[in-house]
């Protein structure tokens, strides 16, 4: 008799963390109004997202938007013999998570940013640079993208690794010559991927200060190897800071000599 063994897997959405012990929030799969969500409060878990304002994110407003704060029996009660960090986490039974969620009228959680993923620039600006990643990784011309905006400094930049195919049709296309990592080399492929860039801004509504105003082109994808990034293909930011400075520093330069000259004018 012919046997057949069939490995039957059920899988769910979810969201949670060490602190809370397991999922806070669920959802079913066949539901497909909760694609692309963490789902809703699991049983026992309460749910409320409190105003981050240095984020521009308020639960009061439209979508709701603010720190993912949970409570509930199942929620840690702090770390072991590190008063100082449970002090920070927790307030008033509720433990802050450091997530910014969107929350929509059915109760349902988007999970769309990171907290202390922020800078200020030099004019007092905060911005989600998380939440900036997201919105320029979009244009087909891009394969990933690292932003960042030095404190000292009113504008931002960032490191881009162009999508090969993309940019090799792009090159041809306008009468460039080359392998990919010289097409990287040229001006008119900065100009083209930071003119992607603003219409990518433009259309979700960003704010002028949030605009990319100069990029450095990476043929070579963010990797380990490097350190740039972690084996979850996390960006190690600090790393990327340290490895990109030098490039970095030349296009603060001839942002601020256009600058200058455009003032002299």
């Amino acid at each position: 008799m012919k046997r057949n063994q069939y490995n039957i897997r059920f899988c769910c959405l979810c969201s949670g963390l060490t602190e809370t012990l397991g999922p806070s929030t669920v959802g079913y799969p066949d539901d497909m109004s909760l694609v692309g969500t963490a789902g809703v409060a699991a049983t026992f878990t309460e749910l409320r997202l409190e105003e981050v304002p240095e984020m521009g994110y308020d639960p009061l407003g439209v979508p709701s938007r603010g720190e993912i704060l949970i409570r509930g029996s199942t929620v840690f009660t702090g770390y072991y013999k590190n008063p100082e960090l449970t002090n920070e986490v927790m307030v008033d039974g509720w433990f802050h998570t450091g997530d910014i969620g969107e929350m929509t009228p059915d109760g349902i959680l988007k999970v769309i940013d990171r907290k202390k993923n922020i800078f200020k620039l030099s004019q007092g600006e905060y911005v989600a640079v998380e939440y900036l990643e997201k919105v320029y990784v979009f244009p087909p011309i891009i394969e990933d993208i690292w932003v960042y905006g030095d404190s000292y400094k009113s504008m931002l930049v960032a490191v881009v690794n162009p999508h090969e195919e993309n940019t090799m049709k792009w090159a041809g296309s306008n009468g460039y010559k080359g392998s990919f990592s010289e097409i990287c080399k040229s001006e008119g492929l900065k100009e083209h991927v930071l003119k992607e860039l603003a219409a990518a801004a433009q259309k979700n509504k960003l704010r002028g200060f949030e605009y990319i105003k100069g990029v450095v082109l990476d043929p070579v994808p963010f990797d380990i190897e490097r350190d740039l990034v972690t084996a979850t293909m996390k960006k190690r930011r600090n790393y990327m800071l340290k490895y990109y400075q030098p490039e970095i520093d030349k296009v603060y330069k001839t942002l601020e000599g256009q600058r200058a000259a455009n003032k002299a004018k």
